[in-house]
């Protein structure tokens, strides 16, 4: 029986509505998402190219603006075979595992930007505690051995996600409210008990999303508490500046999070236009803002970005 029932996972189609109430105006809409993406894509990515061919870049906190780079193309990325398939060519049919795939990948990366938000508020925490020993404790092997934890716990926690959704039997119209598959969106599908997924998945985001956050609080209390006891006022303003952007991205990141999970538990009977702006603006926000964020703030990134292009000049 379960081999019967995984073999005609195969061929099980899920159809996702896009925009809803909004169809007819999906061509107009994919202009916005479409420029989010080309921002996101290419802002993250001169990032990088940046960080990667300026030695003077290569800093503890340079090396984490990168990794959050990467997770955040890496979202943008995972969402954009579907989203814009639906906006420009009405695609609204994919594959199961296909869809497993994608929810696997968006929360995979999502995972990782919150650990990447949290390192670099331990970047913060070590630069203004212990600055003369910043670089001492911060070591490239320390930071990529960061860089590789965080990947591996993202991969682990949400590994079992789709392995448990494909054991379960689907016998309903498989319609989803998004351009895109999520884990709270495919636990409504099944025509059994859903519990133990439904429990993991809280599980799973209380150990992470939940965690970090809270670990990132508790580095901004100590932060502030090592600030405080800054002779200077001077001195106190240049420290509290370091940590301006990060606090910025990190309000980009929780804040639509929270009103997603706020929305999804204390207002099912919204319009499910809402809900989909607000998913819309978790994943498709933060790629965007983050780059302009530390850009605008961090001078030694623009210094990066404009050396980057003279270079290429150069060599044309």
């Amino acid at each position: 029986m379960g081999a019967e029932r995984n073999e005609s996972l195969d061929f099980l189609s899920v159809f996702l509505t896009g925009i809803p109430g909004l169809e007819a105006q999906h061509v107009w809409i994919s202009i916005p998402f479409f420029v989010m993406y080309i921002v996101a894509t290419g802002s993250n990515s001169l990032i990088m190219a940046a960080v990667q061919g300026d030695s003077a870049l290569h800093e503890p906190m340079y090396l984490f603006l990168s990794m959050l780079a990467v997770t955040e193309v890496g979202v943008s990325v995972s969402t954009l075979p579907t989203v814009m398939g639906i906006l420009w060519f009405d695609t609204r049919r994919t594959d199961f595992g296909g869809c497993l795939a994608q929810m696997f990948f968006i929360h995979t990366f999502s995972c990782m930007e919150s650990g990447v938000l949290l390192a670099m508020s331990y970047d913060r925490f070590v630069a203004i505690y212990n600055p003369l020993h910043y670089t001492a404790i911060l070591t490239l092997p320390r930071i990529m051995s960061m860089g590789l934890g965080i990947t591996l716990k993202s991969v682990a926690f949400m590994a079992p996600l789709p392995v448990l959704l494909r054991q379960l039997p689907y016998c309903h119209i498989n319609i989803l409210s998004h351009s895109y598959c999520l884990h709270s969106d495919l636990i409504q599908l099944p025509c059994a008990d859903t519990k133990l997924n439904s429990i993991l998945g809280l599980t799973i985001v209380l150990a992470t999303f939940g965690l970090d956050s809270v670990l990132i609080v508790v580095s901004y209390v100590l932060i502030l508490y090592t600030v405080l006891g800054i002779a200077s006022g001077e001195g106190r303003r240049k420290a509290l500046n370091t940590c301006v952007s990060h606090v910025c991205a990190v309000l980009v990141y929780y804040v639509p999070m929270i009103g997603v999970s706020v929305m999804h538990r204390a207002a099912k009977h919204a319009s499910p236009l809402v809900h989909t702006i607000m998913s819309s603006i978790y994943l498709f926000v933060p790629p965007v803002l983050n780059p302009i964020i530390y850009s605008i703030k961090t001078k030694p990134i623009r210094e990066g970005i404009v050396t980057l292009f003279s270079c290429k000049k150069e060599l044309t």
